[in-house]
């Protein structure tokens, strides 16, 4: 039945690693489990109810996509999404974040009808062949900053903005065991490694006090205080929330776009530049911000960290059937999640995350390979994936990344005389980002 599904033969893959890369993507994303509630309560809502939304918007958005796509491409609430739901919308602008919720809904349904007309799957099948290899390549340094910042190993300074941190600190030190075991372990081509990394570091937490172990079981909470709670927003008397829309739809379409290409290119999905099978997943995508909305839970979209899942050797949709029965499971088993993912205070300000920051840092090496495949001495192509890659670690956002390359690209092809070597849409959403830092972006 299962060879039926997901063609595994065809694939290349096993159900045995299957259910190792559908266990290790979990392992990386689990962490917003708990990062979305404490965010989302800073807007008011209820954090158990956003947690059980979380999961369970997760679980379905993953069945989605494993059963329409058969891919191998998790998806939950994307963080900086769930930052500007509740800073920017919520707590800048006042916006109640029931409404803010029913923007979600709206940018979500119209989604669907983007991928309905393939204008997502256009803007996939389009990209140059120097950015389709530097987005992945940026994704990569992103994931990377992060595993660095949440394992203690950069710090913020003053004066040069980041520095080396203590690495004499007992989480810093968990860290860097993790960081070891993981790179020993892809070395001698161990399959598993960043889940066998994960639990190794889990352990030694345990044993060295860095790790808090607080149960077994727990009853899920209740999802009741966000379940439909979503108001449609009347844009007509609040025009502003026009621009909210378009924002969130705005984040969601480049996100996902660049995490399909980048996954996709990491797992050898792409076939000729194109992903196949590209509207249903984005389909998926869709469905899951407005499913998502009604449950009361910000922005789904396809997560980055399903690299670690495809590192493991997850090829199928297979793979996303684990992750989601995990998040499931994450609902009854709250207590040993929040053992792997849990932060550790440092300072009044800093939270690190010794356990899941090692995969990480491996993560973001393994999705460099991409640079190789750029055209470094055609600067109409090498600048704009040089921009590409670099400003999606240092904005913090693949949004931002994208930005820059697409303006690069139609900009220095124009100037060069080779401006019908772009298609149209390049075009288009170049001068869209423009537009975007000129009127919206403060």
């Amino acid at each position: 039945m299962l060879e039926r599904l997901f063609r595994l033969q065809e694939s290349g893959t096993t159900v045995k690693r299957e259910i190792v890369a559908g266990c290790t993507t979990f392992m990386t994303l689990s962490y917003i489990i708990f990062v979305q509630p404490a965010v989302l309560s800073a807007a008011g809502m209820d954090s158990g109810a956003v947690m059980a939304a979380t999961c369970i918007t997760s679980a379905l958005a993953m069945l989605l996509m494993a059963f329409l796509a058969n891919y191998p491409i998790a998806l939950a609430p994307g963080m900086g999404h769930n930052f500007y739901f509740t800073y920017t919308v919520c707590l800048t602008l006042g916006v109640a974040w029931q409404q803010a919720l029913g923007a979600v809904f709206i940018a979500g349904a119209l989604f669907v009808l983007l991928s309905f007309v393939g204008l997502r799957e256009k803007v996939m099948g389009v990209l140059p062949v120097s950015l389709r290899n530097a987005i992945p390549a940026g994704i990569g340094l992103l994931i990377a900053l992060v595993g660095l910042e949440w394992a203690g190993l950069i710090v913020d300074h003053p004066a040069t903005y980041v520095t080396l941190g203590n690495l004499k600190s007992a989480p810093v030190m968990l860290s860097l065991f993790g960081l070891v075991v993981i790179a020993i372990l892809f070395a001698r081509n161990v399959g598993g490694a960043i889940l066998i990394g994960i639990l190794a570091t889990s352990v030694v937490g345990l044993i060295a006090g860095q790790v808090k172990f607080e149960g077994v079981v727990s009853a899920p909470p209740s999802i009741a205080p966000t379940f439909f709670k979503l108001q449609i927003p009347n844009i007509f008397v609040n025009p502003e929330l026009i621009a909210i829309i378009f924002i969130f739809i705005f984040l969601d379409l480049f996100d996902t776009v660049g995490t399909l290409v980048g996954v996709g290119e990491q797992a050898g999905l792409m076939v000729d530049g194109k992903l196949p099978r590209a509207r249903r997943a984005l389909f998926s995508d869709a469905v899951a911000t407005s499913t998502g909305a009604l449950l009361g839970t910000s922005t789904v979209t396809s997560y980055i960290e399903s690299a670690s899942g495809i590192s493991a050797g997850g090829r199928t949709g297979l793979t996303n059937v684990v992750t989601a029965i995990l998040m499931l499971f994450a609902l009854f088993f709250n207590p040993l999640i929040k053992m792997v993912g849990a932060g550790h205070a440092i300072g009044e300000n800093t939270i690190l995350y010794p356990v899941v920051a090692p995969a990480l840092i491996i993560i973001g090496c393994l999705m460099l390979k991409n640079v190789v495949s750029i055209d470094w001495d055609d600067f109409t192509e090498s600048i704009p994936a040089f921009l590409t890659l670099l400003m999606m670690p240092l904005t913090i956002s693949i949004t931002e990344g994208i930005a820059f390359g697409f303006i690069s690209h139609a900009l220095l092809k124009l100037v060069s005389g080779r401006g019908r070597q772009v298609h149209w849409l390049i075009y288009l959403f170049a001068v869209l980002f423009v537009a975007r830092y000129i009127w919206l972006v403060g």
